[in-house]
């Protein structure tokens, strides 16, 4: 439908909603997928399919409203199977799953092509009659769809219901409302959903206090109409009254039941089909009275919890950086501030030094809360693998059990972004080259069903996500044999952390054929590559015959970091906080040179290489080098290195700049920052120290 059709249809420009509306199909999307991959088809919980079918329903009807006709169909289909399921008049089996899980694909490409998304429009003909095929049930025919309306009288008699269920009359009341019409919605739903009942309007339109009632016969309990009814009603508008004598009469109209004392049996006809059981579990232990709806008086506050705009609020990502921006020039500020107010004699300006003192926490606590905006679950990332490795290890014909820890840990929205696909890829690894098929497990003496882990915690100021999976693990021996074939230089004296890194050589793979998963030698330079201009690290940990171990360490945020100030003759570095191992003085006789030009040193009893950071960087020196320098040691990539240099000049935060954005990219220079006197200092990319000292 296009933007001018919703506009003339309703007389509202719609379009100005559609965002709102994917953002939310799209969680609903995910919740349902999630649902239906935890769903226990032999003992499936009851909640979970009244969820997943509220997921279902919601798509469906911000689809229909918005003339989305082709999602609307398709939900329309899963509905149907859904609230069979729900109501257990159908049991569930793997088939319903996957086509269910296959509609979920379906609508994601239908409202990418929506949104603007290029592609031919997708074809869910067969899969609608997968769908009712399956919501036919084994040896049934379709079910004849509703032609119901809402102006016809209802039948005398209450309507057919679920053997041994008991049917029930009750009084809806909605509003207050603006429009008669915006209740239509609710009657909408009985004729879309034959099994929920009948509905028909007690009053004349919508009353003068802003009232629609309704006359309902269900053999549903309230909390399920509710759930059903407040997908277009808000829940505060809604109320379920019981239905009795002088029904249709609003509170204090004459010959209203008391409601302080209401009939034992209101509402309820014989049961159709005497049984027991199933009866008592509709009729109440006790008749409570539901409170009408009433009009909230101006100026009134909306008690907390009664709706979401209370709690939650969208903002576009552009707002938010723009926000992370003003806070890190704020920053640069109180740092300039801070140097300023150092040269100052503090029992002389006492006051002014404990306001300095002030600013520095309020600007850090600011610093950390605006930061914590941006900051998402990693169970955004982890969510996607569940579906992707259940079709991939299907395909694989390989059992695999999926365990997640630490899904709460947060980490910055863009780089999440960023990680999502390196993560994606030493996942599918996992599952293809470390897990075993159920046979070769089985004669190692292992479950046949493996088991891969996703990891993620905070340790100090970063960010550690680990994949481990219990497979067959890295062989020294073939990763050794498989470099000498591509010419790298892999001599048996090195340790086993080299050589597993060889993996991360460009066309290095470990698999014995190619396939469509894996095998052609990409991906593992790219991960670590796409890791690295993030500012982190991957590590791998193996032993042949029990599994691997991959992590990943990121910084938290790529905005503001904790780094510390070195000097190196008249210029200042910024070595990243979090890379740093520890700093001591240089004495003589420590750095011995090897090869001619290599210069080591030794740091209890490890061997590591040294970088004069005066000649990585050509940087002029008018006055002599100071006798007794410093060397900073840091750490990336599982390797260290001692950093010489001139003098260490404090711990601060930095505001990181992007260097290619604003000149050209330079080796061994991760960005830059503003410090307190105003001149620029480079942040150092340790992992590009760390590769220097190896080759």
């Amino acid at each position: 439908m296009n933007p001018d059709a919703a506009k003339a249809s309703t007389g509202i420009d719609l379009t100005q909603f559609y965002q709102v509306f994917f953002e939310e199909a799209g969680e609903n999307l995910e919740q349902m997928e999630k649902l239906l991959l935890g769903l226990d088809i032999e003992a499936a919980d009851d909640e979970a399919l009244n969820a997943i079918f509220r997921c279902a329903h919601s798509i469906k009807g911000g689809a229909a409203t918005f003339g989305f006709d082709d999602v609307a169909e398709l939900t329309h289909q899963m509905e149907t199977l859904l609230d069979k399921l729900r109501r257990r008049e159908l049991a569930p089996s793997s088939a319903m799953v996957d086509a269910l899980l296959q509609s979920g694909d379906a609508l994601r490409a239908q409202l990418a092509r929506h949104q603007g998304a290029a592609g031919e429009a997708v074809d869910t003909d067969a899969l609608r009659r997968d769908i009712r095929a399956l919501a036919s049930g084994p040896g049934q025919a379709p079910a004849a769809p509703a032609t119901a309306r809402i102006e016809e009288p209802l039948p005398a008699a209450a309507p057919a219901a679920p053997s041994g269920a008991l049917a029930r009359q009750i009084e809806l009341t909605v509003g207050p409302l603006d429009r008669p019409a915006d209740a239509d919605n609710l009657a909408e739903l009985f004729r879309e959903i034959p099994d929920l009942g009948t509905i028909e309007p007690i009053d004349g339109g919508l009353a003068a206090d802003g009232m629609r009632r309704f006359k309902i016969v269900t053999t549903s309990r309230d909390d399920e109409l509710l759930d059903l009814f407040t997908f277009h009603i808000a829940r505060e508008q809604i109320a379920i009254a019981p239905l009795g004598t002088g029904y249709g009469f609003h509170d204090g109209a004459p010959g209203a039941p008391p409601a302080a004392a209401p009939d034992p049996g209101y509402g309820f006809f014989e049961p159709i089909a005497p049984s027991a059981g199933p009866c008592a579990a509709h009729r109440p232990a006790a008749p409570v009275a539901r409170p009408r709806p009433q009009t909230p008086a101006a100026g009134a506050e909306r008690a907390p919890g009664a709706g979401l705009e209370s709690s939650t609020l969208r903002v576009a990502v552009e707002k938010v950086d723009q926000l992370i921006n003003l806070v890190g020039e704020l920053v640069i500020t109180q740092a300039m501030l801070a140097q300023n107010g150092a040269a100052l004699d503090p029992a002389l300006h006492q006051q002014f030094s404990a306001s300095l003192a002030n600013l520095e926490r309020n600007t850090r606590d600011l610093q950390e809360s605006v930061m914590s905006i941006r900051m998402i679950p990693m169970s955004v990332v982890f969510s996607r693998f569940p579906r992707m490795l259940r079709d991939l290890a299907a395909k694989l014909g390989k059992k695999l059990e999926f365990v997640t820890h630490g899904e709460a840990t947060e980490l910055d929205k863009g780089m999440v972004e960023k990680l999502t696909d390196p993560l994606t890829h030493l996942v599918r690894n996992a599952c293809d080259h470390g897990i075993e098929l159920p046979a070769e497990r089985a004669a190692a003496g292992k479950a046949e069903h493996g088991t891969l882990t996703l990891t993620a915690s905070h340790q100090g100021g970063s960010i550690v996500i680990e994949v481990r999976d219990d497979g067959r693990g890295l062989s020294r021996a073939k990763l050794l044999q498989k470099a000498r074939d591509k010419g790298i230089d892999a001599p048996d004296s090195m340790t086993d952390s080299e050589v597993w890194n060889l993996i991360f050589a460009p066309g290095f793979s470990t698999a014995d054929v190619v396939t469509d998963v894996s095998g052609r030698g990409v991906g593992m330079d790219v991960v670590r590559r796409n890791i690295t201009a993030l500012g982190g690290s991957v590590e791998i940990d193996s032993a042949e015959g029990f599994g691997m171990r991959v992590s990943v360490r990121l910084p938290l945020t790529m905005a503001i970091m904790d780094g510390m100030s070195v000097g190196v003759a008249d210029e200042v570095y910024i070595v990243p906080l979090s890379s740093v191992v520890e700093s001591f003085q240089v004495e003589a006789g420590m750095i011995r040179t090897i090869g001619g030009s290599g210069r080591v040193v030794e740091v209890r009893d490890e061997i590591m290489p040294v970088q004069d950071l005066e000649d990585v960087f050509k940087v002029p020196r008018d006055a002599a080098a100071p006798a007794e320098p410093i060397m900073v040691v840091v750490e990336s990539e599982g390797g260290r290195v001692g950093l010489i240099v001139d003098e260490l000049l404090g711990q601060q935060q930095v505001v990181v700049k992007n260097l290619e954005a604003n000149y050209r990219r330079v080796d061994g220079i991760s960005g830059a920052t503003i410090l307190g006197d105003g001149r620029v200092a480079l942040i150092l990319d340790i992992a590009s120290m760390v590769r220097r000292s190896r080759h």
